[in-house]
């Protein structure tokens, strides 16, 4: 993974129906090169799909919840039946298994409030697994569309007491004066 493939990554996040040429137009590289690269995001993973993204309230689905679960007994079967069966359906957008003192979080879009009592109550709750649920409703929702490629990590080494004392040359601050001159 190298700057470039960075730079197809995000450009293809940021359109993802433009074409071969337009990518390679707006990197600045061949076409040839652009199409092996995304090939090989594709084929290493990296790229796993393209999909469209659907505005909730346009489809009728304009509230939306959080849903936190605790299971009991915590048994793999339990915790694997339970998240196959919520994620099938339809009102189910996300399911996160989490650490902690709940195991599930449910993100659902649902068209009311009583679309989600009915959801919560029919289908979560009567689960035969389910010690508790609690439901947040969600005001506002920010969901980031790319997600960037992090530098690689550099490896820190242990710093000794003459290292806080005496900081490198290039760390230490110099006073500036930072008065404005008068009119």
């Amino acid at each position: 993974m190298d700057e470039l493939d960075a730079a197809i990554l995000a450009e293809l996040q940021r359109d993802g129906r433009q074409t071969n040429r337009e990518l390679a137009e707006h990197l600045g590289i061949a076409p040839s090169t652009c199409l092996e690269r995304v090939r090989s995001l594709r084929s290493s993973g990296v790229i796993e799909g393209f999909h469209a993204e659907v505005n909730l309230d346009a489809i009728g689905r304009p509230v939306q919840a959080l849903i936190n679960v605790r299971l009991h007994p915590k048994i793999r079967e339990a915790v694997e039946g339970f998240r196959d069966y919520v994620a099938a359906l339809p009102e189910t957008l996300a399911v996160f298994v989490v650490s902690g003192g709940d195991d599930f979080i449910i993100q659902v879009g649902v068209r009311d409030a009583g679309h989600l009592r009915d959801f919560v109550l029919d289908h979560v709750s009567r689960h035969r697994n389910i010690a508790d649920v609690r439901t947040s409703l969600v005001y506002d929702h920010i969901r980031k569309t790319s997600v960037e490629v992090l530098p690689p990590e550099r490896p820190s080494r242990p710093r000794t007491g003459r290292d806080r004392r005496n900081p490198p040359r290039h760390a230490q601050v110099t006073n500036v004066n930072t008065r404005r001159p008068q009119r």
